[in-house]
């Protein structure tokens, strides 16, 4: 089976970290570029961050940029998102999203994952 599957939301207070996964089973993330969405209850799904195939591409939406930092392991078969001094306003249910793609650039929208793999999300509560 085919799956995306997310990890490592919580409850955490103002100011926290938390390290999400994004693990692959069934395939390889090697050709695949990797975004992370997230959607608050009320909210559209917007994107976070993404990275590229390879790793040498990364973009980060403004409200989390110099907080939240994308990588992947390849050899784990699997894509994290650390995310630093986390904000009332960072809670929501996190998604990773899977694209096979040639580009060297990532892209961070939801369009661009339509045709590739999403899994079920991880929630992720900020408050004291």
């Amino acid at each position: 089976q085919l799956q995306l599957v997310e990890s490592g939301g919580g409850l955490v207070q103002p100011g926290g970290s938390l390290r999400l996964s994004c693990a692959a089973s069934g395939f390889t993330l090697d050709y695949y570029a990797i975004g992370w969405f997230r959607q608050a209850p009320g909210k559209e799904r917007e994107g976070v961050s993404c990275i590229s195939s390879s790793g040498g591409s990364t973009n980060y939406a403004d409200s989390v940029k110099d907080r939240f930092t994308i990588s992947r392991d390849n050899n784990k078969n699997t894509v994290y998102l650390q995310m630093n001094s986390l904000k009332p306003e960072d809670t929501a249910v996190y998604y990773c999203a899977a694209v096979v793609t040639v580009q060297a650039m990532c892209i961070m929208t939801r369009t661009y994952y339509r045709m590739g793999y999403w899994g079920k999300g991880t929630l992720v509560t900020v408050s004291s």
